[in-house]
């Protein structure tokens, strides 16, 4: 495993890929509404990145042909945007984003609401979201990595919500996908957090059961029970102080 600990400069650069990201994700919240396509989402989307001179990460990405990953429902991630996905009140999208901009990465996803959704939607955004920033407490000097994971475990397992395993948080930097992979579950993970770590976590949590299976665009993430999933993810800079995130609005 090679981690690459990020300098100052560095972190600096990847502040403002994480506020290009950021802005997206700020107009993510009121472009989606009922009727919307998920392709108008990602239209919008690749118009801010480029208006700040920035590549979208994603686009191209093992030949990934959109901007965003706009998974719907039941899809847990790696969804594409199409002019035939129309929003439907009651829905949820989970919208992830990636912005490369001078040579490095900002990558955050967030799960929307589509006007009124269901006390068990309600429920699973809340402890998804709430997973995340559990996690994130632990990303200071001096942790472990096992710490991250555990805690997103102890939340899902709070609200009694399936854990996604086969995908999960990794490294950030000049790749989207850097070590170290961070499971959303213990898996005995030794690693030390140190400073100058920069690391996406991502818990992707199901109102139903943990298994998923990939849909036959070979991209596509869906629940195997169909039942509702969620997705929240910030990068994050490791430092002596606690946890700096990096997608976030400057």
């Amino acid at each position: 495993m090679s981690i690459h600990r990020k300098s100052k400069f560095e972190v600096n650069i990847m502040k403002e890929a994480g506020n290009i990201v950021a802005l997206v994700h700020a107009a993510m919240k009121d472009a989606v509404k009922e009727g919307v396509t998920t392709k108008e989402l990602d239209e919008l989307a690749f118009k801010i990145i480029k208006s700040h001179r920035a590549d979208p990460t994603f686009l191209g990405y093992h030949g990934f042909p959109a901007t965003i990953c706009a998974s719907v429902n039941e899809q847990v991630v790696h969804g594409f945007p199409s002019e035939n996905v129309i929003l439907k009140k009651g829905d949820i999208i989970s919208i992830d984003i990636g912005a490369t901009y001078k040579g490095f990465v900002g990558d955050s996803a967030w799960t929307y609401p589509v006007g009124e959704i269901s006390e068990e939607k309600q429920l699973l955004l809340k402890g998804t979201e709430e997973a995340l920033f559990a996690g994130l407490e632990h990303m200071k000097s001096n942790d472990r990595l096992e710490n991250v994971a555990g805690a997103i475990e102890d939340t899902a397992k709070k609200y009694n919500l399936g854990i996604v395993r086969q995908y999960g948080g990794h490294g950030v930097g000049r790749e989207m996908h850097e070590d170290p992979f961070v499971f959303n579950y213990r898996t005995n993970n030794t690693l030390v957090l140190e400073k100058g770590m920069t690391i996406a976590i991502e818990p992707m949590l199901n109102l139903g059961t943990d298994d998923v299976y990939v849909l036959e665009d070979n991209w596509t993430v869906v629940t195997k029970d169909h039942k509702p999933s969620a997705h929240f993810e910030h990068t994050v800079h490791v430092t002596d102080d606690g946890p700096e995130i990096l997608t976030k609005l400057l």
